[in-house]
């Protein structure tokens, strides 16, 4: 399985794909939202990612039931929906400046639609993957407007069963989509490592037999490294330049100093797994010598006997593998022999 986003080959034999999801964290300002792109470069992300809709496109501005948002525990409390979107919108009189600015600093750039328009304009910027949201993924005709592009699908798995996954995947692939990546995903904002259940991942690389990855909305990164090392080939995380500055995102973003560290840290993850290695590597062969053998630790005359006195087990590795030692005690020496000479077969009286 490989997957070509512009010149980023994605596959099980990969570096993993870091996306540094923008979202709102520009706090309405263009400016905000440039520096973001050069710090997700200077960072070392392969690409950065907007969200593209409207408040009118995605809810209705109602104060009454679930459009208000009513729960102390959440980032948004006391906001409608209607409100939490206008907010934290991307504007897209902007899109084709920051599509224009991120291709002159070799970053890929791309987005989540969030319905059939989004998709359309898009379409008019070559965004070259589409991103569908968790609370997206039950939104069919989305689906297929983004699988009739041809284009590759990243698709989150939140708040969604193995029966929804299950529909999503096949209303996308009878639409056209036949490069698709799934990233697991834990629609809690933050979200905790406990119910991050990375050990998904490798179950639903062999379910639906394609690239996992993981949309991550924990603190830091040692959720994503977990991932790595499970099998997942794209790590997303939210991205802002500093938490203190607010915004609708940034309490559970990455800043710059951490979003390096992910990308270095996830490809070493990624470097660490190889094979099933049970033999000595070719690049541990030369510290072999430093491994223990059996040295002469004190004088012997010709004829004496090896003892725990004049025997040891130590270091440097040139001498009898201590696996022979309990054997050469009572043993008697060949010849006189120096302290510190590394004992073999030849300064042994009937060594055989």
């Amino acid at each position: 399985m490989k997957i070509k986003i512009k010149d980023f080959e994605i596959s099980e034999n990969s570096k993993p794909f870091v996306i540094a999801e923008m979202s709102g964290n520009h706090n309405q300002s263009i400016e905000r939202a440039y520096s973001i792109i050069d710090a997700a470069v200077k960072s070392g992300a392969h690409a950065v990612k907007l969200q593209t809709y409207t408040a009118d496109t995605i809810t209705l501005n109602h104060n009454k039931g679930l459009f208000n948002i009513n729960d102390k525990n959440s980032l948004w409390d006391g906001k409608n929906l209607y409100q939490l979107y206008k907010e934290a919108y991307t504007p897209w009189e902007w899109h084709k400046d920051l599509f224009e600015y991120a291709k002159s600093k070799n970053i890929i750039i791309f987005s989540s639609p969030f319905d059939e328009s989004a998709v359309d304009f898009l379409e008019t910027l070559d965004c070259p993957v589409y991103k569908i949201a968790s609370f997206e993924n039950n939104h069919y005709p989305l689906l297929r407007k983004v699988a009739s592009t041809g284009k590759p699908v990243i698709m989150s798995t939140g708040i969604s069963t193995l029966s929804d996954v299950f529909k999503s995947v096949n209303v996308l692939k009878s639409a056209g989509c036949k490069e698709l990546i799934l990233l697991k995903c834990t629609s809690t904002y933050p979200a905790t490592p406990e119910n991050t259940n990375v050990r998904t991942i490798p179950l639903l690389k062999e379910i639906f037999n394609c690239i996992i990855g993981l949309s991550d909305h924990t603190m830091g990164i040692g959720a994503s490294i977990a991932a790595v090392a499970l099998g997942a080939r794209v790590i997303e995380k939210h991205f802002t330049l500093s938490r203190a500055d607010g915004g609708v995102d940034s309490a559970f973003s990455l800043e710059p100093d951490e979003l390096k560290s992910l990308v270095i840290e996830s490809e070493r993850a990624f470097q660490s797994l190889g094979k099933p290695q049970f033999e000595i590597t070719e690049s541990e062969k030369k510290s072999i010598s430093f491994k223990r053998s059996v040295y002469v630790s004190s004088d012997v005359k010709k004829g004496d006997l090896f003892s725990e006195e004049n025997l040891k087990i130590i270091r440097p590795g040139d001498g009898l593998h201590p696996e022979f030692y309990d054997i050469l005690i009572g043993k008697k020496a060949a010849s006189d022999i120096s302290a510190g000479t590394p004992l073999n077969w030849d300064l042994i009286i009937n060594a055989k």
